[in-house]
């Protein structure tokens, strides 16, 4: 929810709409996407490795 507060309150910036705007674009466009990717991240790439290793382990246990 964070994430995306921050993401759409730097997306007028990225869009350089409003004046001096252009001069902050590349630093709202840099923040937007390390912010996505950050989200992505812990959303979904962490928790899918955790499962993977989780299962890994509960077949080394059960066999014998």
């Amino acid at each position: 929810m964070t994430s995306l507060a921050a993401m759409l309150g730097m997306l007028p910036l990225a869009l350089a709409i409003g004046q001096g705007a252009e001069i902050l674009q590349a630093l709202a466009i840099a923040v937007i996407g390390g912010l996505t990717i950050a989200l992505v991240l812990s959303l979904v790439i962490t928790p899918t490795v955790y499962a993977m290793l989780n299962r890994r382990r509960d077949r080394r246990t059960v066999s014998p």
